[in-house]
């Protein structure tokens, strides 16, 4: 048998269905991404983020019998977290608290710098700044798909089964998100 650090999910999966102690691979392979990931949706409070970790994981070991071996499993456990998320905000009855960027972030940037003939000229600390403070004023349809794409580094079919919405939307909602993105940074930028 193979380690399980080079087993793909559905490998662990798999080996957790016959044996349960096999669960903490799973929790290790995505303690940190999924820790990183509702923390970017607005969850900054460490101790409640921690709780929406734990909330994810009950969740996911609860219902590992139920997932279709099929499908991505990255997917589907992105999507528990994303539920749990707005979950959290729903019972809690507030708004996402920000959005965690962090300074080595850059690719959305450098992504929308391509697209412009402008250069984005600024030091890292402003980037990570003026980053957050437009993507905060972001509708959540176009945040929740630019962080998955960007910071999370999903491909487009991923996105599309995390969200549950058609792929073509997924393309749509990154494109209206970056042109929407891009004037917010620049408004910031003639404010500076």
């Amino acid at each position: 048998m193979s380690h399980p650090t080079s087993m793909s999910d559905e490998e662990i999966v798999s080996m957790v269905l016959r044996d349960q102690s096999f669960f903490q691979h799973i929790v290790m392979r995505y303690e940190e991404k999924l820790f990183r990931y509702v923390r970017r949706l607005g969850i900054r409070n460490h101790e409640d983020a921690q709780d929406v970790l734990q909330e994810i994981f009950f969740k996911v070991y609860r219902n590992l019998n139920a997932f279709d071996t099929t499908l991505s499993f990255s997917s589907w456990i992105y999507r528990i977290a994303h539920n749990e998320a707005i979950s959290f905000y729903r019972k809690k009855q507030v708004r996402p608290e920000g959005h965690l960027i962090d300074e080595g972030d850059e690719h959305l940037l450098r992504e929308m710098a391509k697209e412009d003939s402008s250069e984005l000229r600024f030091d890292k600390r402003r980037n990570a700044e003026i980053l957050a403070q437009a993507l905060s004023q972001l509708e959540r349809k176009y945040y929740d798909v630019l962080v998955l794409r960007y910071f999370e580094h999903k491909e487009y079919e991923e996105i599309s089964d995390i969200l549950k919405i058609p792929i073509g939307s997924v393309g749509t909602r990154i494109y209206r998100g970056k042109q929407r993105l891009k004037k917010l940074i620049d408004d910031t930028q003639v404010h500076i």
